[in-house]
C-alpha cells in the first residue's frame, strides 16, 4: 500500500484525485492540505493547512496540486522531509527543475512532475517531437481561462524544454493567451515553404482526464531517484 499526502485537496483536480485515492486498493490518502479548509475532513483525513503540519503524518508520495506561488516551497519541503513527489502543479522554471533534480538525487527519492497528465496532452507532445525533426520552425500557442497566473502554462514550458532537450530549436517565445470561456489548451503551429502543420490539444472543464495519469505517477515514483520530466517517460 502507497500511503500519499495530498496538497490542494480540496482543488479542481484535488477534490476527484482524493476521491480516486480512496477508491483504490493499491493506494492510500493518509494526509491532505488544503490552507482553506483546515480541520474539515476527507473521509477518515482531518484537512491540514500547511504543508509542514500534513508531512508529519507518515506517508510515502507528496503530490502537489496547489498553484505557481506554492509549489517549488512544497516539493522541496516533501523532498527533504524523504517522501517521493508528484508534480501537478504548474509554474516552476527549468532552472526551479534542476535545483529539485539535485535535492531529490540528495535524498534519493523520486520525483515526477508532468506538465498536464492527460493522455491526449502527452501524446501532442510526442507528435511535436516528432514533427520538430522534419519543419524545426514553428511557434508555441499557450491557451488558457483567463484567472490562470502563470504563463505560460507548465504544459507549454515541459513542451519547450523537451524540444531543446532533443536537440530541436525551442521558439524564442510561447505566445500566452489568457481569455474567458477556455480552460486550458496548447496549440503547436509548423510552417516550411509551401506546407503547414497545426497540433492542438483542447482540455475541457472536467478534471478526469488527470487522474488517471497522476495515479500512474503516484505508483512509479516510489521507483525512482531524482527527477522524470513528462508523462510519456513513465507510461
Amino acid at each position: 500500500m502507497i500511503r500519499v499526502c495530498l496538497a490542494g485537496a480540496t482543488g479542481w483536480v484535488g477534490r476527484p484525485l482524493a476521491e480516486a485515492l480512496q477508491d483504490s486498493e493499491d493506494l492510500a490518502l493518509v494526509a491532505a492540505v488544503a490552507r482553506r479548509a483546515k480541520g474539515e475532513r476527507i473521509a477518515e483525513v482531518a484537512i491540514s493547512g500547511t504543508v509542514e503540519d500534513a508531512l508529519q503524518t507518515p506517508s510515502d508520495v507528496f503530490v502537489d496540486y496547489t498553484s505557481a506561488a506554492a509549489v517549488k516551497g512544497n516539493v522541496l519541503k516533501a523532498i527533504a522531509a524523504g517522501r517521493h513527489v508528484v508534480v501537478g502543479s504548474s509554474g516552476m522554471t527549468d532552472s526551479d527543475y534542476e535545483e529539485i533534480d539535485a535535492a531529490s538525487r540528495a535524498k534519493e527519492v523520486g520525483v515526477i512532475a508532468v506538465g498536464n497528465f492527460a493522455v491526449s496532452a502527452a501524446l501532442l507532445q510526442r507528435f511535436a517531437l516528432e514533427a520538430a525533426k522534419h519543419m524545426p520552425s514553428m511557434e508555441i500557442i499557450d491557451i488558457a481561462y483567463a484567472e490562470k497566473v502563470d504563463a505560460p502554462s507548465g504544459t507549454a514550458r515541459e513542451l519547450a524544454w523537451r524540444l531543446s532537450e532533443a536537440g530541436t530549436p525551442a521558439p524564442s517565445q510561447i505566445h500566452s493567451l489568457r481569455l474567458p470561456g477556455y480552460t486550458i489548451g496548447l496549440e503547436v503551429r509548423f510552417g516550411r515553404e509551401d506546407e503547414r502543420l497545426t497540433l492542438t490539444y483542447d482540455g475541457g472543464p472536467g478534471a478526469k482526464p488527470y487522474i488517471g495519469g497522476t495515479l500512474l505517477a503516484i505508483r512509479r515514483a516510489p521507483e525512482l531517484k531524482g527527477l522524470v520530466r513528462g508523462l510519456d517517460r513513465i507510461l
